[in-house]
């Protein structure tokens, strides 16, 4: 990632021409990102620094106290480079899985048109690394069934990619699994306080239970999925098995199946 961006270098360039009322620095980041925190820590250092300005005495402590609240503010607002000074990620190192995995869940429904077998695997990868980071706070052997499926999704879409099926409701399915489903359900559940994990719901469960329920049936439907994806694949030898016996196994009368024509 690189921050030298036309944006950045211009308020990097304000600052400097701005430099004695550093300062206030922090004040105005916290007050355009609107970051109350910030603000409020900012508000400390321009005040210092303003009450120090406003002394009759300026030289000695008033002095001091100026220089201190412009130092202080300045390193401050390296710190927190990330609100005004954000980082463009090179398009070559973009992760697929931070905009499909994480943002898609978000999204209602089917608006996420069907995007093929491309970026799945990272999508796969994502929600691999997020439950191995989360292992301790999932519930007993969902660490497990959560790699599980990754693995059943990971073999079905390298067989994919090897071999395109070009069926828009397989490719639905694998897609809103990989992208949509499997994220959205570990997400979700990461989002609960773990201390409200084991509290009973409205529909009678706690969340631990209806994490391990939804795992069930995206294992099931990941299942499904594989298994069609080999009975497609059994077929299609079948079909052009046939075939050959067909177009050419009158040429070879010493085979086994010679007489079929």
């Amino acid at each position: 990632m690189s921050r030298l961006t036309f944006g950045n270098v211009v308020k990097v360039t304000a600052v400097l021409v701005f430099l004695p009322l550093l300062a206030y620095l922090v004040l105005v980041i916290g007050t355009v990102r609107k970051n109350v925190r910030t603000a409020l820590e900012g508000l400390l250092y321009a005040g210092a620094f303003s009450a120090a300005v406003l002394l009759p005495d300026f030289w000695g402590p008033p002095a001091l106290l100026a220089l201190t609240a412009m130092g202080t503010s300045g390193v401050r607002s390296w710190h927190l480079r990330d609100l005004w000074l954000p980082a463009r990620r090179r398009w070559w190192k973009r992760d697929p899985a931070e905009t499909s995995a994480v943002d898609g869940p978000a999204r209602a429904g089917h608006d996420v048109a069907i995007e093929g077998s491309d970026g799945l695997p990272s999508a796969i990868a994502w929600v691999r690394r997020h439950a191995d980071h989360n292992r301790h706070r999932l519930p007993a052997d969902a660490h497990r069934a959560v790699l599980q499926i990754c693995g059943v999704l990971d073999a079905v879409i390298a067989t994919e990619q090897r071999d395109h099926t070009a069926d828009p409701r397989f490719e639905y399915e694998l897609d809103a699994l990989a992208r949509r489903y499997l994220p959205a359900v570990l997400k979700n559940y990461l989002a609960i306080a773990p201390s409200r994990v084991h509290e009973r719901q409205p529909d009678g469960r706690t969340p631990d239970e209806e994490l391990t329920e939804q795992l069930r049936i995206l294992a099931g439907q990941a299942d499904a999925l594989s298994a069609s994806r080999h009975r497609r694949l059994t077929a299609e030898l079948s079909t052009s098995g046939n075939f050959l016996r067909e177009k050419y196994g009158h040429l070879q009368p010493d085979a086994p199946d010679a007489h079929v024509r």
